[in-house]
């Protein structure tokens, strides 16, 4: 018996060499997949690290090869508040080439545009007295 025991400070076995492992032994951790440096009961799987994103979604590219081929019309609006209208002919990396009816052609830096969208059918075709809103282009509505 140990000297602590004899006193009475400890509770009985509680200084001898019956104590169980917190973990479990070194060899069922490695097999298992689960080893850790720091300890197999707080073993989680390296956490996987999130993909970049692509440099380039070509979302821009999709969206003006359908307003293309569709011939829809679009309002692009500058930065400088100046309202086009008309259909996007071509496109590439810095500008597009805007086709409008009753007016000249443009040929716009994509970074001077603050943003564009679909426009109605009568400003595409040079505002409501163009001509093809029914009214063969006299700008009269009386028929």
């Amino acid at each position: 018996m140990s000297r602590f025991e004899q006193r009475g400070d400890y509770p009985r076995g509680a200084g001898t060499g019956n104590r169980k492992l917190i973990r479990p032994p070194f060899n069922s951790a490695k097999e298992s997949g689960n080893f850790n440096s720091h300890s197999a009961a707080t073993a989680t799987p390296a956490p996987r690290k999130k993909p970049a994103p692509p440099e380039q979604t070509h979302a821009e590219n999709f969206y003006f090869v359908k307003q293309m081929q569709a011939r829809t019309p679009v309002t692009v609006v500058l930065t400088d508040g100046e309202t086009l209208n008309g259909t996007v002919e071509w496109y590439d990396r810095d500008c597009i080439k805007l086709t409008r009816y009753g007016n000249p052609n443009l040929l716009i830096y994509k970074h001077s545009i603050k943003y564009l969208y679909k426009s109605s059918e009568d400003a595409a075709s040079g505002g409501p007295n163009g001509p093809f809103n029914g009214d063969g282009g006299n700008g009269t509505h009386d028929r």
